[in-house]
């Protein structure tokens, strides 16, 4: 049995290997692109839903803001509520419809379907780690006479970038699976080409067999280098801060100790001589 399995994956290999590696390859890439792409749509819809906007603010902020957190929140909604393959189905089939445009590029289409996917997720992942950022942050930055967007930018991001890096890289792994879907509107990624050898061999099994370890080891990889990267942004788990060599830690402040003296002893001297 296994032998005939493996004799009939040594064939299909050998006849639609390369076909199989330009399947695999059209993964990686759109799952990449709009995995990148995504994560930007996620941090710029995170940005805009935590803009703070009390009741002292004017009354025109105070209404764009919640507009937007509105076309935002449907926009979540919408796209993490309906199926990838419907959406994609929609965008390609349905805006000359409703709009009069037409894609003509395939790859152009799965990248809009899958990137914007994403976003959706990536909103609302971004949204909870921007949340769970200390506030005295926040207050920290406003009181050097730092705006939102540069708050955001330079002390909140890079922080919220690191706590979600799980996410994200979940997010990826998912796009690597889910674009199998996009074949409903022809693109040729890696599922779509085991549906293009089972039909012209008629060995579905031995075709699907290769598509799962496939799959498998592209996921693999992707956990792999992921957790690397999430070590590197978490530094080293011990610091060495200062050289302690003439400190002594005593009711949490730093003395020198009693045989060295400090080095203020002089001006504490010259202080008392001055004052008597």
């Amino acid at each position: 049995m296994f032998a005939q399995l493996f004799s009939d994956i040594g064939s299909l290999w050998a006849k639609y290997g390369t076909v199989y590696l330009n399947g695999i390859a059209n993964t990686l890439i759109l799952a990449i692109t709009a995995t990148l792409i995504g994560c930007v749509i996620g941090f710029f819809c995170g940005i805009l839903q935590t803009i703070p906007c009390g009741l002292n603010e004017n009354l025109l902020k105070r209404a764009l803001l919640k507009l937007i957190r509105i076309l935002i929140r449907a926009y979540v909604e919408i796209f993490r509520g309906t199926p990838m393959i419907l959406q994609a189905v929609f965008i390609y089939y349905g805006m000359p419809y409703f709009f009069g445009v037409s894609f003509k590029d395939i790859w152009t289409v799965s990248i809009i379907v899958v990137s914007i996917n994403t976003g959706a997720y990536m909103a609302e992942s971004v949204r909870g780690g921007i949340m769970s950022i200390d506030p005295g942050q926040f207050e920290g930055a406003k009181a050097i006479g730092m705006n939102h967007w540069q708050t955001m930018l330079y002390i909140i991001l890079p922080q919220t970038l690191r706590n979600i890096m799980p996410q994200i890289g979940n997010n990826y792994i998912i796009n690597v699976k889910d674009t199998s879907v996009m074949f409903i509107i022809g693109f040729s990624d890696f599922f779509a080409v085991h549906k293009m050898v089972s039909g012209a061999v008629f060995k579905y099994f031995p075709s699907a067999f290769m598509e799962m370890g496939g799959y498998l080891c592209l996921t693999l990889l992707a956990s792999f280098l992921l957790r690397r990267l999430e070590k590197k942004l978490a530094g080293k788990s011990n610091y060495e801060l200062v050289n302690t060599d003439q400190l002594v830690m005593t009711a949490g402040t730093y003395s020198y100790p009693a045989d060295t003296g400090s080095p203020f002893d002089e001006v504490n001297k010259d202080y008392k001589g001055e004052k008597s």
